[in-house]
């Protein structure tokens, strides 16, 4: 198991949402406003399930836990696409870490 993934954010990394943002649920996937850019994201149902999950800050991988336990998903997978999204949104100012 690569711990890192070659990315600023790996498995103990605790994160947690972003200030200036406001989410709302729309036909299932979550929407996210960053006030301070202007710009609208659309998570999808995972990338919603995920932010639900930062309304407390989370370890990564206890992210990767919670989706092992509600999803039928391989767990390598899981964990690459978690990285993957957190990375993601982390670029986007979105997320931040604790």
């Amino acid at each position: 198991m690569n711990q890192t993934l070659n990315s600023s954010i790996n498995f103990k990394t605790v994160v947690k949402v972003a200030e200036g943002l406001i989410a709302s649920d729309m036909d299932g996937e979550k929407v996210v406003l960053s006030v301070s850019n202007g710009k609208y994201y659309n998570l999808e149902v995972i990338g919603g399930r995920i932010w639900d999950l930062l309304v407390e800050p989370q370890r990564v991988s206890d992210i990767v836990d919670a989706l092992l336990e509600e999803y039928q998903i391989d767990r390598v997978a899981c964990e690459e696409d978690v990285i993957a999204f957190l990375n993601q949104v982390y670029e986007e100012g979105l997320i931040q870490t604790c």
